[in-house]
């Protein structure tokens, strides 16, 4: 079930971004094949591949793509497809014969995905990477963070999955939804750089109306105004405060307790808000999260208690929304966004190469 039935998708196991914009397309209803080589994935990382969460809802074979009987197989696979997602460095697949000049030949309307962190051209193509080098190239990583600490990386959500995985699937539609109007596939070069970038839009925007400063940590959104900031509460828990607009200002200073206080400083005057920052700081460490929450909770102060990850399974209003769901005993978040009429469903992990003799038997081979 899900939007996307019908819709066919090879991926070429890999870590991270690739098998994130699989799962996507997985979650909403395609039948996605992860292909993957012979043996046990290696590495610090990949051996998590086997149970990984990304792999949910997909269908997997064993192939060596080194070998010419399972290079048949793949472009047998491929014959029948409609997108091809791939997270090699530039030419590796070419050099297998598998890049998109040889694929496109044998299927003009394939879509032909490549997931990479620099891209596919640039000086540093061919280098190796992660998320936290990507980031850090585009900006993004210098700008998030105190401004007396070191830059802070938000794990790998911001480049792998955020501007590469999402931006990997919104170009996989967009061209499959040009190969189904015209016929003709194309290549979709999803680079996290580029993704990245992509997300600081509005900061760079507001760089160039003069209202942002290229300093972390000292503007309206990134902690610098301490209306937008997260504080220490009385059990050593914390709360993440978001008034920005006047009317949710007010709310917050009702709640605590501060309305029509003439003493606090002007959350208007820049250089009041370390004075204001010091008065919530003391406000907040008088009373737990827990306290805090149920002064807040259901108010338009734009208020919220900083759950671990466990603990945000467990919240009344994540539980309501059905935002994360159960599978074979493991609870991972459900299926989004969430659609009326062909509701996608979360799928079980697959070992590798569990459904090899399935897939050849449905290929003739």
């Amino acid at each position: 079930m899900g939007p996307l039935q019908g819709v066919r998708v090879v991926e070429f196991a890999g870590l991270g971004p690739g098998p994130f914009c699989g799962m996507l397309l997985a979650d909403l209803g395609a039948d996605v094949v992860r292909i993957d080589r012979r043996g046990a994935r290696g590495g610090m990382l990949g051996s998590l591949g086997a149970t990984s969460l990304l792999d949910r809802g997909k269908r997997s074979i064993a192939l060596d793509l080194k070998d010419p009987a399972d290079v048949e197989v793949v472009r047998a696979l491929v014959e029948r497809a409609d997108v091809l997602l791939e997270g090699f460095r530039p030419g590796v697949m070419e050099r297998l014969g598998l890049g998109p000049d040889d694929l496109l030949a044998l299927k003009p309307s394939l879509v032909y995905g490549r997931m990479t962190g620099w891209g596919q051209t640039g000086p540093l193509a061919s280098t190796a990477g992660h998320d936290i080098g990507y980031i850090a190239l585009t900006g993004a990583l210098g700008a998030t963070g105190r401004p007396d600490e070191r830059p802070a990386p938000p794990m790998n959500l911001l480049g792998d999955f955020g501007g590469g995985g999402v931006f990997l699937a919104l170009g996989a539609l967009a061209a499959l939804l040009h190969a189904r109007t015209t016929g003709e596939g194309q290549v979709v070069d999803a680079a996290i750089v580029d993704g990245t970038a992509v997300l600081t839009t509005m900061i760079h925007g507001m760089l160039d109306a003069g209202v942002w400063r290229d300093r972390r940590g000292v503007n309206l959104l990134d902690t610098g105004a301490p209306f937008y900031d997260v504080y220490r509460c009385a059990d050593g828990r914390f709360l993440a405060v978001g008034a920005l607009e006047e009317q949710f200002y007010a709310a917050l200073l009702d709640g605590l307790g501060v309305a029509g206080d003439e003493t606090l400083p002007d959350r208007n005057d820049p250089r009041q808000w370390p004075a204001l920052r010091e008065r919530f700081t003391d406000l907040f460490a008088a009373r737990t999260r827990d306290e805090w929450w149920a002064e807040f909770s259901g108010t338009d102060a734009c208020v919220a208690p900083v759950w671990s990850l466990l603990e945000a399974t467990r919240d009344e209003h994540i539980r309501e929304r059905r935002v994360f769901t159960e599978v074979d005993g493991v609870v991972q978040p459900d299926v989004a966004p969430r659609f009326s009429a062909t509701p996608g469903s979360v799928g079980t992990v697959p070992a590798p190469g569990q459904h090899s003799d399935e897939i050849r038997a449905e290929l003739g081979l």
